[in-house]
């Protein structure tokens, strides 16, 4: 599998991390898929290699962290970074109308690790305040503002790469992490980066399509589809808002399958059965934009 194989090639996991990975918020991010919850969705519209959660991508973000800057606060921050993340992730935020950044979910951040006890006893353990791993923002090795490069981004860009767009090989996954490099932007930040053009424009190239598919008329139809469905089960109390933020996936569906509502199985089996030739054609000129501008040797590109 590639994403094993990714996984391994960055680094093993440090022996402070490890007990956080059994914590409940933590353990939730099993059953939350990174795409969406389109891994329920009909196989004619996506067809993924892996099926990829949230807490693979908080791992390897977390294990990106590490083993560029060695600190523990970082790279907790980058573990943490999704932990907020609610039921079917962004399809949530096209619930909110948040289509341009898709960031209206990150508020549940600090109530939800707060309000986990085994994980703020580990941090009190480590001698860690849990303000200095809250707030992911401030570690830019973590998260940065597009078309920078971040842990959180370039992870994404390889997990999306491995299982939807199908785009990138073991030979690409083995030089972008020998490649990558931290380098002192134009602001003043810590921003990854490679040594290697060739690598640079790969990434480049990788990202560009999944710009592309992010883009799709079918992709924008079926997470505003799912966000309908979703928002149809509120509007029933099969769920309430918050509940998105403590349910599993699998739950959720669940939930969804054993509704006595008409319109929420017209919907769903549409969501289920839809084939790509017949999807709608959407337009929603605010879909946020997937477009990098890496640092090369020192230099923007």
């Amino acid at each position: 599998m590639y994403l094993e194989y990714y996984k391994n090639k960055i680094s093993e996991i440090p022996d402070f991390l490890e007990k956080y990975l059994s914590a409940p918020s933590m353990v939730r991010l099993k059953k939350i898929g990174y795409f969406c919850g389109m891994d329920y969705a009909s196989n004619d519209v996506y067809d993924f290699l892996e099926y990829i959660t949230r807490f693979d991508h908080s791992l390897t973000v977390a294990l990106l962290t590490y083993r560029l800057t060695r600190s523990k606060e970082a790279t907790l921050a980058g573990l943490f970074h999704d932990i907020a993340t609610p039921c079917c992730s962004h399809v949530i935020d096209y619930m909110n109308n948040d289509f341009a950044k898709q960031e209206s979910t990150e508020e549940y951040t600090e109530r939800i690790i707060k309000a986990d006890f085994e994980l703020v006893n580990y941090l009190n353990s480590d001698n860690i305040n849990v303000d200095d791993v809250v707030d992911f923002k401030k570690y830019t090795i973590v998260d940065n503002d597009r078309p920078k490069l971040c842990a959180d981004r370039l992870d994404g860009i390889i997990l999306t790469a491995i299982s939807w767009c199908k785009n990138i090989t073991l030979e690409d996954i083995n030089l972008i992490l020998e490649s990558i490099k931290i380098y002192r932007n134009e602001n003043g930040e810590d921003e990854i980066g490679f040594d290697d053009i060739n690598v640079t424009q790969r990434i480049i190239e990788i990202n560009n399509v999944i710009d592309i598919y992010c883009h799709t008329d079918s992709d924008n139809y079926m997470m505003i589809l799912l966000g309908d469905i979703v928002k149809l089960g509120i509007k029933y109390k099969l769920f309430s808002y918050d509940d998105l933020y403590s349910l599993t996936e699998d739950e959720l569906f669940s939930i969804l399958n054993n509704s006595k509502y008409s319109d929420i199985n017209s919907l769903l089996d549409r969501f289920y059965n839809i084939k790509n030739d017949d999807i709608p054609h959407t337009n929603i000129p605010s879909i946020k934009r997937r477009l990098i501008r890496p640092i090369c040797n020192g230099k923007r590109c």
